[in-house]
C-alpha cells in the first residue's frame, strides 16, 4: 500500500493576519508532528471571511505570489519537510486580483498555484467584486508526495473541474473551502445544504475514481455591513475516497487537526473494477 498521511487544518479566522497566521502555523506544526506529509488549510484563512461585504477598502488585503505571506508558510513546509496547500487573496496587477490557493514543496519552493475558477455572487458571498476568474486553468500540481488537483469552494459544485483535472492526471482532488450556513435558515434546511456539499463532492471522488480533500473554516463571522445575518461557517471538513466513502470527517463547531491515510493504490484498482473513463462517450 502507498500510503500519505494528510493534515486538515480546520480553523475559526480573525480580523487581523498575523493572528490567523499564527494560528495556522501552529496547527500546522502539530499536523506535521502527528505525521502529516501533507497539510491543507482553508480557503483565505490569513483573515475573516471579508467577501460577506462589497468594500473597495478590502483590496488592500491582497498580496503578491510570492510575498510576506507566502514566504512565512515557504519557509515552515522547508523547516517541517511537508507539502502545503494554503489560500491567499493574490494582488496579480492594478485592479486585477485573485483567489488564489499556492502548494508549496518541501523544500520550500512554489510547486505551482491555482487561481479559483468558478466565483460566487451570493448574498454574504459576494466574491465577483473582489475576483477576477482564473486564468490557469484546470492544471494538476506535481509534487513530492503526488499529483495534486488544487480547486477551491465554489468550484466543488462543477463535475467538469474536477473530471478535468482527473483527466490530466490529479491524484489528488483538494478543496480549500469557506461555506456556512444563513443562521437564520431552519435546522432541516441547513442540513439539507451540507448533505448537498458533502455528496456532490463524493459524487466527483466516485465519477473520477479518487480521493477528495475538503477543508472548510469554521465559527461564525458577523456582515460587516448588516444586510445579512451573517455567516455560521459549517466545518465538517472531510476526505472521501475513491468509492466516495468517508475516511474521515471533522466536527461541525471545533477547530481541528484531522489527520488521515490516503491509500494512494487504491484509485487504480476502483477504475479496474469501474472503468468509467474507458466507457466514456465524448463523441456525441
Amino acid at each position: 500500500m502507498k500510503s500519505l498521511k494528510v493534515g486538515l487544518v480546520q480553523q475559526s479566522c480573525m480580523e487581523k493576519p498575523t493572528e490567523n497566521i499564527k494560528k495556522s502555523c501552529q496547527q500546522i506544526h502539530l499536523a506535521a508532528a502527528r505525521g502529516a506529509e501533507l497539510v491543507i488549510l482553508p480557503e483565505l484563512h490569513s483573515s475573516s471571511y471579508f467577501c460577506q461585504a462589497e468594500d473597495v477598502t478590502n483590496f488592500a488585503r491582497a498580496e503578491t505570489i510570492p510575498g510576506e505571506t507566502t514566504q512565512i508558510f515557504s519557509d515552515l513546509a522547508k523547516k517541517l519537510s511537508i507539502v502545503l496547500v494554503i489560500s491567499l487573496f493574490e494582488k496579480r496587477a492594478a485592479g486585477i486580483y485573485h483567489n488564489t490557493a499556492v502548494v508549496l514543496e518541501k523544500d520550500g519552493s512554489i510547486a505551482g498555484t491555482y487561481r479559483k475558477m468558478h466565483i460566487p455572487d451570493d448574498p454574504g458571498y459576494h466574491e465577483k467584486f473582489y475576483f477576477t476568474p482564473g486564468d490557469l486553468g484546470f492544471n494538476p500540481i506535481n509534487t513530492s508526495v503526488g499529483t495534486l488537483g488544487v480547486l477551491i469552494c465554489w468550484d466543488q459544485w462543477y463535475p467538469e473541474a474536477a473530471r478535468m483535472m482527473a483527466l490530466a492526471g490529479a491524484e489528488i482532488i483538494i478543496y480549500p473551502t469557506a461555506i456556512g450556513y444563513d443562521p437564520n435558515d431552519e435546522a432541516p434546511e441547513q442540513q439539507r445544504q451540507l448533505s448537498a456539499w458533502m455528496m456532490v463532492q463524493q459524487g466527483h471522488a466516485i465519477a473520477n475514481g479518487l480521493p477528495i480533500i475538503s477543508v472548510n473554516r469554521i465559527g461564525f463571522e458577523a456582515d460587516p455591513s448588516q444586510a445579512t445575518p451573517g455567516i455560521d461557517f459549517w466545518g465538517n471538513s472531510f476526505v472521501a475516497g475513491p468509492q466516495g466513502e468517508i475516511l474521515g470527517q471533522a466536527s461541525a463547531k471545533e477547530g481541528e487537526i484531522l489527520c488521515v491515510d490516503i491509500d494512494l493504490n487504491q484509485s487504480e484498482k476502483i477504475r479496474q473494477i469501474w472503468p468509467f473513463f474507458r466507457d466514456r462517450r465524448i463523441d456525441q
